[in-house]
């Protein structure tokens, strides 16, 4: 299989599963794959760069993961402060800007300032947006901007009647971004964990067995591929 496709989504959503049984499966501790799959994660950086995507979304940390065993959660962060330097370079060898969203904070101080610094820094880079979810939850997200709309309504910023979609999605953590077209996920799993629920509505979903330290550009080529084999419907309108 050639690795370039003719037609590319502009933006494609990834929940990125499987580090623990990844770790597992060669009989070592978790940390070590979570660090693998962190090197993934920067692969598929560059290769969604090289194929041509606009925007690439990944769940990072969601706000479930905080009840995981408090020596992960710790290994997490210290390897999360590793990577927010390394993304830095990485984004700007590679013209693509970072951006955070989710609830960021809980996050120790340094930590914040490290991904304050990373989106600073990569503002004016042009080729992709790569988009990082942090101590992220669709529900919490949707919760925020319900808290948001409603502080607006009673300041007399905006009427109830006026509230639409665009005043929901404009709320939202991930405004000014289009909605996913394709949503991968890896690790076999059929579920979408809290991940995107307001941005998802009309997605495609592709799911893979491979665990996401063994994801690569083959597959990320494959469910684009799947991807562009659909026939996709918006309000009765078919779109292939």
């Amino acid at each position: 299989m050639t690795e370039q496709v003719s037609r590319v989504p502009a933006h494609v959503a990834i929940i990125l599963d499987g580090n623990g049984r990844w770790a597992k499966k060669r009989g070592l501790p978790r940390s070590v794959g979570h660090s693998e799959g962190c090197k993934t994660v920067e692969q598929t950086v560059r290769d969604a760069a090289d194929l041509g995507i606009r925007y690439l979304t990944v769940y990072g940390f969601s706000t479930e993961n905080w009840k995981r065993d408090s020596d992960e959660v710790s290994a997490l962060m210290t390897l999360f402060r590793f990577y927010v330097k390394r993304l830095l370079n990485i984004a700007k060898e590679n013209n693509v800007r970072v951006v955070m969203i989710g609830d960021r904070n809980r996050f120790d101080r340094d930590l914040i300032e490290g991904v304050n610094r990373l989106e600073r820094e990569t503002a004016d880079n042009t080729r992709m947006t790569f988009v990082i979810a942090l101590n992220y939850g669709a529900r919490d997200e949707i919760r925020r901007a319900a808290a948001k709309i409603a502080a607006d309504v009673r300041d007399g910023k905006l009427s109830p009647e006026d509230v639409t979609e665009k005043t929901v999605s404009d709320a939202l953590d991930t405004a000014g971004i289009p909605d996913p077209d394709l949503l991968i996920r890896t690790g076999g799993e059929m579920r979408l964990s809290n991940y995107l629920l307001w941005q998802c509505a009309y997605t495609e979903f592709y799911v893979t067995d491979l665990l996401w330290p063994d994801f690569n550009k083959g597959e990320l080529v494959r469910a684009i591929e799947d991807y562009n084999g659909r026939e996709r419907r918006y309000g009765g309108v078919i779109r292939k």
